[in-house]
């Protein structure tokens, strides 16, 4: 099977192997359950967290390049991570309305020698106004349970959002411009 694959997807999330499928790859998924707490501000948290999960990854793959990612939400910095009941979502999407907020992305690649590629996307996103009846109903979609900050800018958060400044697929979970330079930084030659 490694030799059937360019590399390893370090993540279970959907989002992440629909982006990465439109590199042209052929890769395998294979999600390693890491410690994600770190108590550090969300810039670094995911750049420490994506480094944890490529080199979880790493590790059960020798001598494959393995991809890994995580991305936070932040309001001032202060990571928001996914919620943990509606409640909790409800909460989330009540500090993020009529606001700008930051979605950071860490990316870390590991090449076939062990070697670490490693990058930061940040992008701002700016919600409008959501009245108390609009955040309970997109909640009760279900939507916002599984994601950072408790919206999908695929998804119905879309409705809302009246700004950005940055980069979609970041924002998404797998920011495409940085994850094409560390791929190639890795020996891959993307869409071939």
């Amino acid at each position: 099977m490694q030799d059937a694959v360019d590399l390893i997807l370090a993540s279970a999330s959907p989002r992440r192997r629909e982006l990465l499928a439109l590199t042209g790859l052929r890769f395998a998924i294979d999600a390693p359950d890491v410690d994600e707490h770190t108590g550090l501000g969300a810039r670094e948290a995911v750049q420490e967290l994506s480094r944890r999960k490529a080199l979880a990854g790493a590790q059960r793959h020798p001598g494959q390049i393995v991809l890994a990612a995580d991305t936070l939400v932040a309001i001032d910095d202060k990571p928001l991570g996914k919620p943990v009941d509606e409640a909790d979502a409800c909460r989330m999407l009540r500090s993020l309305a009529d606001r700008w907020h930051q979605v950071c992305t860490g990316v870390t690649c590991v090449d076939r020698d062990g070697g670490l590629h490693s990058g930061l996307d940040v992008s701002d996103v700016r919600f409008g106004p959501m009245t108390d009846a609009e955040i309970l109903a997109y909640v009760r979609t279900g939507e916002p349970m599984d994601k950072a900050g408790a919206y999908a800018l695929q998804g119905g958060a879309a409705l809302y959002i009246e700004e950005m400044r940055g980069s979609p697929s970041g924002v998404i979970g797998l920011p495409m411009h940085l994850t094409r330079e560390l791929l190639m930084q890795c020996g891959l030659t993307l869409l071939s």
